[in-house]
């Protein structure tokens, strides 16, 4: 692997921190300014896709109301020029102590300027 690559790569994986940290802000509409305009979410505690950023910004609003904070445990991170893909497993904490482990994939997009995310899976992990 060239060191190019893993600079991509780690760049690639600080976009979960990111996101984690806006998640902890608990202000929706700056986890849904991550997204597209046009970005899909399959989230984690619904079963309703979101297809744009007002929908995912209304997913944050509930979800953000239980005070997650997320932990990446895996990540598997594959990089196709202006799109790199993020996929594996992390596990949230909610402020009442429960915890939800799940599956997620990113799908992120080069705009020109940053990495947006352009397609969000999460999914809890089976029993």
């Amino acid at each position: 692997m060239t060191k190019e690559a893993v600079i991509e790569k780690t760049e690639i994986k600080s976009l979960f921190d990111e996101w984690n940290r806006a998640i902890r802000t608990g202000d929706p509409a700056g986890v849904a300014e991550l997204y597209v305009q046009h970005g899909v979410l399959v989230p984690t505690l619904s079963g309703r896709v979101r297809k744009n950023r007002k929908q995912i910004r209304e997913y944050f609003e509930d979800f953000l109301s239980r005070e997650p904070t997320a932990r990446m445990e895996e990540a598997n991170i594959r990089i196709f020029g202006d799109l790199a893909i993020n996929s594996g497993l992390y596990s949230f904490t909610f402020r009442d102590g429960t915890t939800a482990p799940a599956r997620f994939t990113f799908v992120y997009q080069w705009n020109g300027e940053r990495w947006m995310i352009v397609e969000h899976h999460s999914s809890l992990m089976p029993e």
